[in-house]
């Protein structure tokens, strides 16, 4: 591994053991990951696409957010081609944009890589230094400790990227908090703080003070993501899976509302909910079909 490069990353790291293993497929990949790098550097290249030439990492930003959304739905889906796909995507995206940044202020992709090498390294002083037993909880409350080092802030939470989504902002600052102790037992107690957020926004409610409303519809869904992530579960990705599901049965019985000459304003909201209903029994019905073959 190439140490000369310039790093900031602290560690307990013995340079005895900074060297992993080689991979058995090394080869395979390295001769992969070099033909996308030809193709990156021929398509922004003077002789490839004139929409390629013309990005800057600036204008690629938002397909990077993009495609990592869909690679989280796919895997939402439980879809391994869509998975595998997106993920393709994903890694010419980065290669392209590697690329791009060495156009704007000469940082190689090598250069890249070998950061993120020496920084992994760092991050994990358990493997490739002094070794130490430490079940996942420990290895991420040693992760955040460490990422609280190299930021040189007091706060072990840290701060989130103002794009991130508000689900996954919730996410990660309660997984930095679990990862030293402040978290639930088992999940019967995030339940029950579901449930009391729950109670709370219904007596908010009740009051009618608007303010009061809004603070207690926010605790119940930071509730909500926390028990997404203690049962191990994307919230956006599952909550994007969701709204599908709404836009699919809404439209389906709007379908069967047009199929007999009606329109939802006409027919009101028992007539709605029973349609729906039926709706729900259809689409179990297919996947009961679907199983059986």
């Amino acid at each position: 591994m190439d140490t000369d490069v310039p790093c900031h990353y602290t560690s307990r790291v013995n340079p005895i053991h900074s060297n992993p293993p080689a991979a058995i497929d090394r080869e395979e990949f390295a001769a992969a990951a070099a033909d996308l790098l030809d193709l990156v550097r021929h398509l922004s290249g003077p002789h490839g696409c004139p929409w390629d030439r013309e990005q800057t990492s600036k204008s690629l930003s938002p397909y990077l957010v993009e495609e990592a959304h869909e690679i989280g739905e796919a895997i939402a889906r439980g879809d391994r081609a869509a998975t595998r796909e997106e993920l393709g995507d994903l890694l010419f995206l980065v290669v392209f944009l590697a690329v791009t940044v060495e156009r704007e202020d000469g940082s190689k992709p090598a250069e890249v890589i070998r950061r993120i090498i020496t920084k992994m390294i760092a991050r994990h002083p358990h493997v490739f230094g002094e070794r130490r037993d430490l079940d996942a909880q420990g290895v991420l409350r040693q992760w955040e400790e460490g990422k609280q080092r190299e930021a040189g802030h007091g706060s072990l939470l840290g701060r989130s990227p103002e794009r991130l989504p508000a689900l996954l902002q919730a996410y990660r600052v309660q997984e930095k908090a679990a990862s030293v102790g402040f978290d639930w037992q088992d999940v019967e107690g995030v339940l029950a703080k579901v449930r009391e957020e729950i109670e709370e926004a219904e007596r908010a409610i009740r009051t009618g003070q608007e303010e009061r409303v809004a603070e207690e519809i926010g605790d119940l869904l930071f509730a909500a993501v926390n028990l997404a992530r203690f049962v191990k579960l994307d919230p956006e990705a599952h909550l994007l899976l969701a709204v599908g599901k709404f836009r699919r049965r809404f439209d389906r019985v709007l379908e069967l509302l047009r199929e007999q000459g009606r329109s939802p304003q006409e027919v009101g909201m028992p007539e709605l909910d029973r349609l729906w209903e039926a709706v729900k029994r259809e689409e179990e019905a297919g996947k009961g079909e679907a199983r059986g073959r």
